[in-house]
């Protein structure tokens, strides 16, 4: 039987790019030098939708963990509100990683990685991109916008071509951004708006949330061509994916197809939708499944009998 360690959480920010990330710092409670994994969201999505289900977990399991917010939402920093860049977003990435190596109460030789949905896209570059990582995990990922695109139907993606064409003459005039929905009812113009993409993203939010079901609209070719799959076959650390077979969101066959590309991958597969994944017993199954990957690679053991 596994004995489950407490923990304390922080509320921490750390500096990106033109402002600041705001996130919470798990510790397990008399471990010297814990290994820690670093987690971050999907499309939108703020830490307080289920990121702490996980990092809690994990934190009982002997791995410090950093769960952190994007900048321009939440309550992190950024202007204007609701920008989703993708390239400010990896920068995020990157600098969430050098937060927790410039950290003396963690070991800083012992870090993974672990996103979800569109944030498990991300999971695979900067896996690729930071070799010294011990670890990634990447669930049900965004591995490929055009064949996210194909899945929401070609008549869906053009409903939202005059949004994106408003936005962008916005930002040539400096005016506020034109929002599109991130999760939307089934025809209705929006980033996701398969039948599950709404009460799912509804189903996330705690009473007390700063999640917006929003965000600039200039954004959306910029996910079209976001092939975050293709950088698998270059990540030369460990990295475990979490892949849903019944996925309305991100096609699990296109997954998979980049999945089986990664020298170090394993693969689990999981017969729930996309948005099951962050609750009940499909959560309880990942989570399992994540900490053991996560105890192999980290061996949270070696601090605790170090403390």
């Amino acid at each position: 039987m596994t004995t489950q360690q407490s923990f304390t959480r922080h509320d921490i920010t750390f500096p990106s790019g033109d402002s600041t990330c705001a996130g919470w710092l798990y510790l397990p409670t008399g471990v010297t030098s814990a290994p820690v994994v670093i987690l971050g969201h999907g499309l939108g999505a703020v830490r307080e939708m289920r990121l702490d289900a996980f990092a809690e977990r994990f934190a009982q399991a002997g791995i410090a963990a950093v769960a952190f917010t994007y900048r321009h939402f939440g309550d992190s920093g950024g202007h204007p509100r609701q920008l989703l860049s993708i390239k400010r977003q990896l920068t995020d990435w990157d600098a969430a990683i050098a937060y927790v190596t410039a950290r003396a109460d963690v070991d800083r030789t012992r870090i993974a990685v672990w996103g979800s949905s569109f944030g498990g896209g991300h999971a695979i570059t900067v896996a690729s991109r930071h070799p010294e990582l011990r670890a990634a995990v990447s669930q049900c990922p965004f591995t490929d916008g055009l064949a996210s695109a194909l899945a929401l139907g070609p008549a869906a993606s053009l409903k939202v071509l005059p949004v994106v064409a408003r936005d962008l003459a916005a930002r040539g005039r400096g005016k506020p951004p034109v929002m599109v929905p991130i999760a939307a009812a089934p025809g209705t113009p929006a980033l996701m708006n398969a039948p599950d993409a709404l009460p799912g993203y509804q189903a996330l939010q705690p009473a007390e949330t700063t999640f917006r079901n929003e965000v600039a609209a200039r954004v959306i070719p910029t996910i079209l061509t976001y092939r975050p799959g293709r950088a698998a076959k270059k990540i030369t650390i460990p990295i475990l994916f979490c892949v849903s077979d019944t996925d309305s969101v991100t096609p699990p066959a296109q997954t998979l197809r980049y999945a089986r590309t990664a020298p170090k991958g394993e693969i689990k597969r999981y017969d729930a939708g996309h948005f099951d994944f962050y609750t009940g017993e499909t959560f309880e199954v990942l989570v399992r499944d994540q900490i053991e990957f996560l105890t192999r690679q980290l061996n949270p053991a070696a601090a605790a009998s170090a403390a």
